[in-house]
């Protein structure tokens, strides 16, 4: 890990995101593969990580880097309060006009498509039994990006919370935003990883309870459902035996793609690993807590697996940027990729405003 994040590593968390999602995606063919070791196959058919091009038209983003920069270049106007939520709103109703070929989620254009920004209260749609799903976990790293300092948790999770549930009304889902964020900010801040999930339920979930409590919208209906994200999150860190924040962390042998795919499948609610917004950031943390520096690593754990594999990358390959920059990337894995001016320059804008 280098020294205190700059901004060349805010613009490789912004890039590198946008990779691992394209990566996971494979233009529809990786993300709904539902077998990680028929995938590592397939890669080495391919000539393996190092000699991926990732460019148009075989490796296009998929709808979450939209909606990733979306958010991102929202916040980059440095607008808060109402008025942000409003701007990001329009934002994601902007996004959806960019989906072809990106298979948005259903939930997400449900959503999306409910939100009236500009007029009182239009960045809020109704709660939602269905909202748990990982579409807005996949788009809120930046937002740990742009309040990365302790002192701005509240800020975070408030921004976190009322961008989710723009279209996940649901805590599993919303708070799958928060995880991200919360990640992205302990990135920034060099919290060793393995103190991250008990952050994100000791700190950031309760300010996120207290906030939902406080905003006094769909209070009783989130909270009959606010168990199950913190409850799955224990068992995990549980079973990793790092719930006190410390470790070591204890890892299953062997631990291959097969045991992964098998391990993801139990994190989950349906048995599509990284799909909810609870398992998404979890399985991201899984593979930043045994890849360390190895960005080949990291892409064999969070990204070529038979679950929701780019929605699980996106997360993991920003933070991985964060701590670690592009150091041993090979740069045909992100020279070309799509839309990587606007993903640096959020990067820029970003760190400019946080810093």
């Amino acid at each position: 890990m280098d020294g205190s994040a700059t901004v060349e590593h805010y613009k490789a968390a912004m890039l590198l995101s946008g990779v691992g999602d394209a990566m996971g995606y494979k233009n529809g063919q990786w993300e709904f593969n539902y077998s990680g070791p028929a995938i590592h196959k397939e890669l080495k058919k391919l000539g393996g990580l190092k000699t991926i091009q990732v460019k148009l038209p075989n490796w296009p983003v998929s709808d979450d880097t939209v909606l990733h920069l979306a958010t991102a270049e929202g916040l980059a106007t440095g607008k808060e309060g109402e008025e942000l939520l409003h701007e990001v709103a329009a934002r994601y109703k902007e996004g959806m006009k960019d989906m072809a070929g990106r298979a948005p989620g259903n939930t997400t254009q449900m959503g999306v498509s409910k939100l009236k920004p500009g007029k009182q209260g239009g960045y809020r749609v109704p709660y939602s039994s269905r909202g748990g799903g990982c579409g807005a976990a996949m788009r809120a790293m930046c937002i740990g990006l742009r309040y990365p300092t302790p002192d701005q948790l509240s800020s975070l999770v408030a921004v976190a919370v009322e961008t989710g549930r723009m279209t996940h009304h649901h805590p599993t889902g919303y708070l799958g935003a928060v995880a991200s964020a919360v990640f992205a900010a302990y990135a920034v801040q060099r919290r060793p990883i393995v103190t991250w999930g008990h952050g994100l339920i000791s700190e950031a979930c309760p300010v996120a309870k207290s906030f939902v409590q406080d905003q006094g919208f769909a209070v009783e209906e989130n909270m009959k459902e606010w168990s199950y994200f913190c409850d799955k999150w224990q068992g995990y860190l549980d079973l990793r035996g790092i719930s006190d924040g410390v470790g070591p962390v204890i890892w299953p042998t062997p631990y291959g793609p097969a045991e992964r795919d098998e391990a993801y499948k139990s994190f989950s609610f349906l048995g599509w690993g990284g799909s909810s917004g609870h398992d998404a950031p979890m399985i991201a943390l899984d593979a930043l807590l045994g890849a360390g520096s190895d960005w080949e690593e990291l892409m064999s754990r969070a990204t070529f697996h038979g679950g929701d594999s780019d929605s699980t990358a996106v997360i993991a390959c920003c933070c991985w940027g964060l701590l670690h920059g592009l150091q041993d990337v090979p740069e045909n894995n992100y020279s070309n990729l799509e839309y990587r001016d606007r993903l640096e320059r959020c990067g820029e804008q970003l760190y400019a405003l946080s810093h």
